[in-house]
């Protein structure tokens, strides 16, 4: 008897001290997630305000545009935030709107900064290297790895409906109706099969692995997948990624 009792009293204890550490590091994880969101709303405030584009480069002005509208909505988020799956979605947020703001300085023929680490979402849809095209239900679309005037829209990669969509500059935002409804959903289905299926086909796109088939690029259930994980790290280099399509164009890329 005596020896169940002593044994019982040891499990309590250690139930206790694992539960206790498990608080703690809970707390402490939280507090992490907290500080970096913070790190990278203020970062991106920061790099908001002090750029300005000129009035008739439209790119960059757009570009411009997007980094605020994703700098506007991570400050709504920080505010409600309370766990750590808010505070990373605060990040990605903000992590949108440095990808834009570097774009938009790329754009201006100015360095364009530290580097952004990949979205989530981003990682291996790749990068247009050359013009693509594509007519739609009597639309022409166009894609192109460098801004113009006509190709203004940016987007750093990621998914459309699970399907894999390169980094570049576009003539219209077509990724954001996608989200609106059949239609919308019915329209980046088909700008994706006539002009993003055939640019990674003919090997237009770069840092992809989208086979077409299915592949990690391409499956809902691929690499790409998943909102979890991602590349948060410390520094300057250290975010992580989320998108337009969910806090802002493509939040999350699912």
């Amino acid at each position: 008897m005596e020896l169940w009792l002593t044994l019982l009293v040891v499990a309590i204890v250690v139930i206790f001290f694992v539960v206790q550490s498990n608080k703690k590091r809970a707390v402490a994880e939280l507090a992490d997630a907290e500080a970096e969101a913070r790190r990278l709303y203020e970062r991106l405030g920061g790099q908001t305000m002090n750029l300005v584009a000129p009035g008739d480069d439209l790119a960059a002005g757009q570009a411009l545009a997007d980094a605020g509208e994703r700098y506007t909505a991570a400050g709504s988020q920080l505010e409600s935030a309370r766990t750590i799956n808010q505070y990373r979605l605060v990040a990605e947020t903000a992590i949108e709107g440095l990808l834009y703001v570097r774009a938009a300085r790329t754009a201006m023929g100015i360095d364009p900064g530290p580097e952004v680490p990949s979205l989530v979402g981003k990682r291996r849809t790749g990068a247009l290297t050359e013009p693509v095209s594509a007519e739609v239900e009597g639309r022409t679309y166009t894609g192109s790895p460098d801004p113009s005037d006509e190709n203004r829209h940016y987007y750093p990669g990621g998914r459309v409906d699970g399907r894999p969509v390169p980094a570049g500059w576009y003539n219209t935002p077509w990724w954001q109706p996608a989200l609106a409804g059949a239609a919308g959903v019915f329209v980046g289905m088909m700008v994706f099969d006539a002009m993003i299926a055939p640019a990674y086909a003919m090997g237009a796109i770069e840092g992809s692995d989208y086979s077409g088939d299915g592949g990690d690029a391409g499956a809902d259930g691929g690499d790409m997948g998943g909102d979890g994980g991602g590349d948060m790290g410390g520094g300057d280099g250290g975010d992580f990624g989320g998108g337009d399509f969910g806090g802002g164009d493509f939040g999350g890329f699912e």
